[in-house]
């Protein structure tokens, strides 16, 4: 007896589990960026997924290898360095002026509608940081928009991938 109540206990937390499993898929997005023409160094640039008060949750993609300049995209440095995690699989090569750079980005669908942005981040050696260059919400229609940058980044466009 006691071992059926088991079975089913199992059987009935695998099914209560389910909606949640689904619920924490992800999909990915092609992300399309366009570098302004700026003079100077490739920019460093990470892209973060931020909760909707703003806190930085997840590393999703850094262009620029070297290390030694994280630094410099202060804002993303500070939380990188309290929680960091291997981040080499999500990183690439720096964007110069002018550049445009397409990348593949994975996002967790329960981030979306939820009041969750994607922050770029971006920093150029001897020149201006931005932290906020480019923030795209993660809804229906930002997803599907252009948006401009404000700094380094004339504008990011984000696409369905298969």
């Amino acid at each position: 007896m006691i071992k059926n109540i088991c079975k089913f206990s199992l059987v009935a937390a695998m099914i209560c589990s389910l909606p949640a499993i689904s619920l924490s898929q992800s999909s990915k997005y092609k992300c399309m960026l366009q570098m302004s023409n700026y003079l100077g160094e490739g920019a460093y640039v990470v892209v973060s997924l931020v909760d909707p008060k703003g806190n930085y949750e997840k590393t999703l993609y850094v262009m620029g290898s070297d290390k030694k300049w994280y630094p410099n995209l202060k804002q993303w440095h500070k939380a990188y360095s309290k929680k960091p995690s291997n981040i080499s699989s999500i990183t690439g090569a720096s964007v110069t002026g002018g550049d445009r750079s397409m990348t593949v980005i994975q996002i967790d669908n329960n981030k979306i509608n939820a009041g969750y942005k994607l922050r770029f981040e971006t920093a150029v050696e001897d020149k201006e940081y931005h932290e906020k260059d480019v923030e795209v919400a993660l809804t229906n229609e930002g997803l599907a928009a252009k948006t401009e940058g404000t700094g380094y980044i004339r504008y990011v466009r984000l696409s369905a991938s298969n």
